[in-house]
């Protein structure tokens, strides 16, 4: 059978591994098995919302709100924008989606960074974009502008914080790189952490209002599977002027969020005490893991997100690491496949990662 040539190019995007198939593979009880690879919340999510959504499992047989009003009237309140600068999806590579397809052809230019969101290669790949990367392994927007200059690009992908790497821009640094761009290019912030960034250092913090309004070629992305805790949910949002989203419209597929997820969303935003629960909790363990660092001589990029990541040096193996850690039931990202000799870990619960320093001090 013969499938679409495009499809030979792309790289199946890699999920952290479920605990269902580590129980399957080593024979592990599930209650033994500690999840810290794939950046949810450790306390899950908003007890409020839990309640809020029994309530309408009945609805489940009904096609949700097309129009999401009430999601869109809370996201809109929250950032001071107006429901015409928002666009829904299921989870905000969705929207990413949208955007590379609106954007993006065969004859187009996707600037990104080196190590980056790998959605954003394959999503190029569907529309036969050429992927332009800078060198750096963290944002250098002077790189940035050089490579804008040359290859003119189509779309310009800023990560702020950074996935895998955990690192984050000051917001007057990338105001003043997208005052350098014209108005064709279109300049995607995705902020899918920025809320850990924001509590860390104000300066980082990207305000979608400001963006927006000062610059029409910029959508900013956000989303709520991080610091809401529904990744289970799958919904993420963009933020642009109206005609970017008239045009992202044009591709958004009927019914694309479900009944119970725009019900948790809008309810989510209305627990603000949840989130920054959350988010306290999470910088005070990511000290700890920076202390974990310096005691086994293990470098660690300094992260605004709720994961940090360890790098390796010549005589470690972060495949090795991983490996080790998961036949002990520990699930932890190996990021090999981003070039690095690294591995991405979430901050979790105190007992979760006393769990994971007691492995990692004995592999080292």
């Amino acid at each position: 059978m013969k499938f679409n040539k495009k499809l030979q190019e792309i790289k199946t995007y890699e999920a952290g591994k479920p605990i269902e198939l580590v129980v399957r593979e080593f024979g592990i009880e599930s209650k033994d098995i500690v999840k810290l690879a794939s950046n949810e919340n450790p306390l899950g999510c908003s007890p409020i919302v839990q309640k809020a959504v029994s309530k309408i499992i009945s609805k489940m047989s009904m096609y949700p709100d097309d129009s999401m009003i009430k999601l869109k009237d809370a996201l809109a309140s929250h950032y001071d924008v107006g429901v015409e600068n928002l666009i829904i999806g299921a989870g905000s590579d969705q929207v990413i989606e949208f955007l590379i397809h609106a954007k993006a052809d065969t004859d187009s230019k996707i600037l990104t960074n080196s190590v980056t969101f790998a959605m954003y290669d394959i999503y190029g790949a569907h529309v036969g974009a050429k992927m332009i990367k800078t060198t750096s392994q963290e944002h250098d927007l002077d790189e940035f502008y050089e490579l804008y200059k040359s290859e003119k690009p189509s779309i310009i992908f800023i990560c702020t914080p950074n996935n895998p790497t955990g690192d984050a821009l000051d917001a007057k640094d990338i105001k003043n790189f997208l005052a350098k761009i014209d108005n064709d290019t279109l300049v995607v912030v995705d902020g899918a952490y920025m809320e850990y960034a924001k509590a860390k250092d104000d300066a980082k913090s990207v305000e979608p209002k400001e963006f927006i309004a000062e610059f029409e070629n910029v959508i900013y992305l956000g989303t709520f599977s991080k610091a809401y805790g529904l990744g289970g949910m799958r919904i993420g949002y963009g933020i642009a002027s109206a005609k970017i989203i008239q045009e992202l419209y044009k591709l958004r597929p009927p019914f694309n969020i479900t009944t119970l997820s725009l019900e948790a969303a809008s309810v989510a935003l209305e627990d603000s005490d949840f989130v920054q629960k959350s988010i306290k909790l999470n910088f005070e363990q990511m000290k700890r893991y920076e202390d974990f660092a310096k005691e086994q001589k293990v470098d660690i990029i300094n992260s605004y997100t709720n994961f940090v990541t360890f790098c390796f040096n010549n005589n470690q193996n972060s495949t090795s690491i991983a490996k080790s850690l998961l036949r002990r039931g520990m699930i932890v990202r190996d990021l090999t496949g981003y070039g690095m000799n690294a591995i991405r870990v979430t901050v979790g619960t105190a007992e979760q990662n006393d769990s994971f320093f007691a492995l990692v001090s004995e592999y080292l």
